[in-house]
């Protein structure tokens, strides 16, 4: 059922269970409820496109704009979230993530990557990211050609891979699914202002809601989920302060503290010796997904070197220098003005191109016709005429000369925060004040990891990587915290002296109160954190229930979406 917040005559909805944000997390947690005798409040704050006023209420300030977007940037306030945005990159934490890393400092998360396995494989379905299979031996049964002919590094493994969803926007491709449950109410336009504890501050009574037309209702519930987010999720715990002044789990300052994205730049060149053959684009499985692979600095290597996980990507040309000469890099910047700006941002960063280089791009265009129609139809027809899009531009230089594309972990930091500030929204809640700042070791893992490739290129004789190392802090920073990636800020841990959440995902101190989203996240790995998100979403159903429904086994109502075709 699929309600608008307009709808919602009576002061009081009761519920089994309340979830508060439909996007990944929530469309994922509660998909395991359909069919089911627990009675289900999905709330949301959109509706099914963008809308100017509800995006507005993710404004906020950031200490430092070069350093962080805009708050009302990278995330969707609409049903399906950033789902109806995102690029579909999906990726697996590595096992090293997980545990305890003395050389950083890392005392690891309190669940294992055992422990989540079997529900990755499960959220690759959701994503529609074909099977859980994210090495080449076990994805491809006809083996692509090698990424980099002749490579073998003890550093660097160059055989796992990126897998990409359609990219699934969960809003379309699950809203049928949850309009027609009977047992989940989904509402629109709903905007939760206010987390209700009881008196003695141990149970979540209900939260409020209200909406642009001036409603307002109260929804109760014998369990909650806070699934809007890394960001939101803070401002809702610290801004619910009638019980305890410092917020809802918030009794140790850990909320909103440990704030981690992930570093990532493009930096150098990589020439490859003649004869060395590369292929760095992408591939499609035996279940028509795609696939790339990419440079990953292996477990025993980010132990020796003492640094944190790494991955690189082969990569075309600075596009803003017209130097490289390609055509379709230079329509592509020439086409600036009408790319979104979450992607303006990666492709031209601060780089401004002068007149004469304007020209010079010009001349690109006219110079390489063939390639600017290869390309015109790669985006016309493979990005917007079928299902599954192909996932990014891939250029591959004429002189088998290349850039690192980089992106690594960044270790949590309690000076690196999410706070309440003075200003307020359009419904009084105060908004948030970001201040994300990286460590010296977050410097060392890039400027380690990329020395080691150095190594690695020069000792097995394929190429060389050639780059500024004055310049490696500056690049590893040049577009601030990454985009969507907002983790650790409500993060997990064995007891509340050391974090938000137990390893149920539990809020501290408060007995049915649970989160989804990045925020629960010890650490960022090297992984884009959406497909993490729905496994532990999955793995939050499966607990919720044996909570609610004892009698019955776990993953009763497990989602399984067939396969579309092309």
């Amino acid at each position: 059922m699929m309600l608008d917040a307009s709808d919602v005559s009576t002061h009081a909805l009761d519920a089994d269970l309340c979830i508060v944000g439909a996007g990944a997390a929530g469309i994922s947690l509660a998909l395991q409820f359909v069919g089911s005798t627990t009675s289900v409040v999905l709330i949301e704050s959109g509706g099914h496109g963008h809308d100017d006023r509800t995006q507005q209420l993710y404004a906020g300030e950031v200490a430092d704009s070069h350093m962080h977007p805009p708050l009302d940037r990278y995330r969707e306030r609409r049903f399906g979230g950033s789902t109806s945005t995102w690029g579909g990159r999906c990726i697996p934490f590595d096992p090293i993530d997980f545990e305890r890393r003395d050389y950083l400092g890392l005392e690891g998360w309190p669940i294992s990557y055992a422990d989540l396995l079997p529900y990755y494989e499960r959220a690759n379905q959701l994503c529609e990211a074909g099977p859980f299979q994210y090495n080449e031996a076990r994805a491809f049964k006809q083996r692509p050609p090698p990424m980099i002919s002749g490579f073998l590094s003890r550093d660097f493994s160059d055989d796992s891979l990126e897998r990409f969803s359609r990219p699934t926007d969960f809003g379309k491709r699950y809203g049928q699914r949850l309009r027609e449950s009977s047992n989940v109410r989904v509402i629109l336009h709903a905007n939760v202002t206010y987390l209700r504890l009881d008196r003695d501050g141990e149970r979540l009574d209900a939260v409020k809601v209200r909406s642009f037309g001036g409603g307002h209702f109260i929804v109760r519930a014998g369990l909650f989920v806070l699934a809007c987010g890394g960001l939101e999720t803070v401002r809702l715990l610290l801004a619910s302060r009638d019980v305890n002044q410092q917020g809802v789990g918030n009794a140790y300052d850990h909320v909103g503290r440990h704030y981690m994205s992930h570093l990532a730049g493009t930096i150098g060149t990589l020439r490859f010796r003649q004869g060395v053959t590369v292929h760095h684009g992408y591939d499609r499985s035996d279940e028509g997904v795609y696939c790339r692979r990419r440079l990953a600095l292996r477990p025993d290597a980010q132990r020796r070197l003492g640094v944190g996980n790494f991955i690189a990507r082969l990569h075309h040309p600075r596009i803003t220098d017209p130097v490289h000469r390609s055509g379709a890099l230079s329509l592509l910047y020439l086409a600036k003005p009408l790319v979104p700006y979450e992607y303006a941002v990666r492709l031209q960063g601060e780089d401004q191109a002068s007149g004469r280089q304007w020209l010079s791009h010009l001349g690109n265009v006219l110079r390489d016709p063939l390639q600017v129609m290869a390309f015109c139809w790669q985006m016309t027809v493979r990005r917007k005429l079928v299902r599954r899009k192909f996932p990014s531009i891939v250029v591959k230089p004429r002189n088998n000369c290349f850039s690192l594309d980089f992106h690594a972990e960044q270790l949590p930091n309690a000076e690196s925060r999410v706070l309440l500030c003075d200003s307020l929204d359009e419904f009084g809640l105060p908004k948030l004040r970001v201040d994300w700042r990286y460590c010296s070791d977050d410097v060392a893992t890039v400027e380690r990891a990329l020395a080691a490739l150095a190594r690695a290129l020069r000792d097995e004789e394929v190429g060389s990587f050639e780059y500024d190392r004055s310049t490696v802090e500056r690049e590893m920073v040049r577009y601030g915290a990454y985009g969507g990636h907002h983790i650790g800020t409500a993060r997990m841990a064995g007891s509340a002296r050391r974090g938000v959440v137990d390893e149920r995902q539990r809020v501290h101190g408060v007995h049915n109160l649970f989160i989804s989203s990045a925020a629960v996240f010890p650490t960022s790995g090297q992984a884009n954190p959406t497909l993490t998100i729905v496994a532990l979403s999955l793995r939050l159903a499966d607990h919720l229930q044996r909570l609610l429904m004892p009698a019955l086994p776990p993953s009763f109502h497990s989602v399984e979406p067939r396969e579309r075709a092309a």
